[in-house]
């Protein structure tokens, strides 16, 4: 007696489980199919900015990409390595105690 009302909880999660699935499988299709978006104006659509994205990158110096990759690295051996202060908070103090004026 007491497999059927197990049996019969899983199967209901089961069936619960396979409609989530079968949503999410219609909503990956409908994105998938979506080529122009809702209102129709060709700046929705992603293949559009997936273009216009890569247009832009196209038109960035190598020179650009490198130096910015080469910092983004250094910061962050710099930020693993060191003890670097917090900026946000040293600047947001250096800003309050000037609007408070000198004591």
């Amino acid at each position: 007696m007491a497999d059927d009302k197990d049996s019969l909880s899983q199967l209901k999660d089961l069936t619960f489980l396979k409609d989530q699935l079968e949503n999410l499988r219609r909503r990956v299709e409908n994105e998938a199919h979506a080529g122009v978006g809702q209102d129709g104006t060709l700046l929705a659509s992603p293949f559009f900015k997936g273009f216009l994205a890569g247009y832009v990158l196209a038109k960035l110096r190598f020179s650009a990409i490198v130096g910015f990759l080469v910092g983004t690295c250094t910061g962050v051996y710099a930020a693993q390595t060191y003890v670097v202060p917090n900026m946000e908070k040293v600047v947001k103090d250096c800003f309050n105690s000037l609007r408070k004026g000198p004591d």
